[in-house]
């Protein structure tokens, strides 16, 4: 019985990071707004997969068992004291793990898609559970100035951590997630658009085009606005993925616009059975493109090595970027660092 209950709940957690919602061909509009007030995705004409195609790739492929085994503790250890000072004179940028990524510099520490929970799940007995534990603990964390969402997967935006985070920090979010936080009692919230951004001083919190999909029940499928984020703080120049599938538009855009980047942090893992997750989740190969194309001069992998969320072994997408770098010899750094790795980009 319980078997089927974590089937049931895979059916609802995967389906909803994957994008697919039953099969049909969803008409073009020339932006992300969907003439029934959602939104969608302008350069993904077919989206969608069947229940049936799901169950399939679940039951076929060598998919982990979301009881999950223990936490493992990681072999990295990180001192949370360097992380605690007042100023930065260079860049440090310190993984937690998954896409939960801590970003100072000068006088401002941003925090990317917290998530401390020990599952990416809206139960506490199922689904994705961590393999190992976040490089630090909320305690651990220093005093944040701001937090940034890409979108509302359990994997993303974590209830647990928002909850214990609340109004000691500023939320800033795609549009119309603040109807979520206000749910939390947490008032510190700015919303954005695609390609609106908010300033204070000299940081610039940008939100950016994605090709990714939202939902947090089966009732709210693309209802809150997805998407990645340029980070900039003062001449520092950064770049956050979030979750996205691969297309030859939006990161050509956004490198034209907004690139070059110093730095980029960008999603390598959640990415077989290829067929099922193509459109909403990049392999390593695309995420080198997005590389490329954001004009990057040092990525960072992520979203990878923390919970098992597709049918791909854990290591494999830091074997598969490896491979994919080898057709391009001429790309600048793209790296798949430990989880805890904390380093400073010296070029600043």
């Amino acid at each position: 019985m319980m078997k089927l209950l974590v089937l049931l709940l895979g059916v609802f957690l995967t389906v909803s990071c994957s994008g697919e919602q039953g099969k049909h061909t969803v008409k073009y509009y020339p932006d992300h707004y969907a003439p029934d007030g959602r939104f969608r995705n302008p350069y993904l004409e077919e989206s969608e997969k069947s229940l049936i195609e799901f169950m399939w790739a679940r039951t076929t492929t060598d998919w982990a068992d979301w009881f999950g085994n223990e936490t493992r503790v990681l072999p990295l250890e990180l001192d949370p004291e360097i992380l605690k000072a007042d100023y930065y004179e260079k860049p440090r940028i310190t993984w937690i793990g998954h896409s939960t990524v801590l970003i100072q510099y000068k006088d401002k520490t941003i925090l990317t898609d917290p998530i401390f929970s020990d599952r990416a799940s809206p139960v506490s007995f199922a689904g994705p559970k961590r393999m190992f534990e976040p490089a630090l603990s909320l305690s651990e964390l220093p005093k944040i100035d701001y937090v940034i969402i890409s979108h509302s997967h359990y994997d993303h935006l974590d209830a647990d951590t928002v909850e214990a985070l609340a109004n000691d920090t500023v939320w800033v979010v795609p549009l119309k997630m603040k109807a979520w936080f206000d749910g939390y009692d947490v008032s510190q919230v700015i919303e954005l658009d695609w390609w609106q951004a908010h300033t204070d001083g000299d940081l610039t919190l940008r939100l950016t085009p994605s090709q990714h999909w939202s939902n947090r029940t089966p009732w709210d499928k693309n209802e809150v606005l997805w998407g990645s984020w340029q980070i900039k703080i003062d001449d520092f120049n950064s770049w956050f993925g979030g979750d996205t599938g691969y297309n030859p538009h939006q990161f050509k855009e956004i490198g034209s616009k907004l690139g070059p980047f110093d730095f980029a942090m960008i999603p390598i893992g959640a990415y077989e059975p290829r067929w099922f997750m193509k459109n909403m989740h990049v392999n390593p190969k695309d995420a080198v493109e997005i590389h490329r194309d954001i004009k990057s001069e040092l990525s960072m992998g992520v979203h990878w090595n923390t919970f098992q969320l597709t049918a791909e072994q854990i290591d494999e997408p830091k074997l598969d970027l490896a491979e994919a770098l080898k057709k391009y010899p001429d790309a600048a750094e793209f790296r798949a660092v430990p989880i805890g790795s904390s380093f400073q980009i010296s070029e600043k």
